[in-house]
């Protein structure tokens, strides 16, 4: 399949826009590992014990995560605390799921 140069060139701003949208922290990270470490450690269960109701009101507590690298520390912090064994990579790939579905940071 044949592309004109001003196709590939829309083709690489459209790319470079949707990566430039997630903190270079997160980029390149494996989000459907992330989801999957998720799912695994039961991280949701966790955080209904911890906040009650379906636990989505641990995301953004009042002025405690600012910054899409704290994010990925808090992320640590729990793989610290519950000595769950997650690589840094795998770290990331969590931070970035909990990014693309609850913090949005750009």
């Amino acid at each position: 399949m044949k592309h004109s140069i001003a196709q590939l060139v829309a083709l690489l701003a459209v790319a470079g826009t949707a990566s430039a949208q997630v903190p270079v922290i997160f980029q390149g990270a494996d989000l459907r590992l992330g989801e999957k470490l998720i799912s695994e450690n039961r991280c949701v269960a966790c955080h209904q014990q911890k906040v009650g109701g379906d636990g989505s009101s641990i995301f953004r507590p009042a002025g405690k995560i600012n910054t899409a690298g704290y994010l990925r520390g808090m992320v640590e912090q729990c793989n610290t605390e519950l000595n769950l064994g997650f690589f840094p990579e795998e770290v990331t790939a969590v931070a970035a799921v909990l990014n693309r579905d609850h913090y949005k940071f750009k």
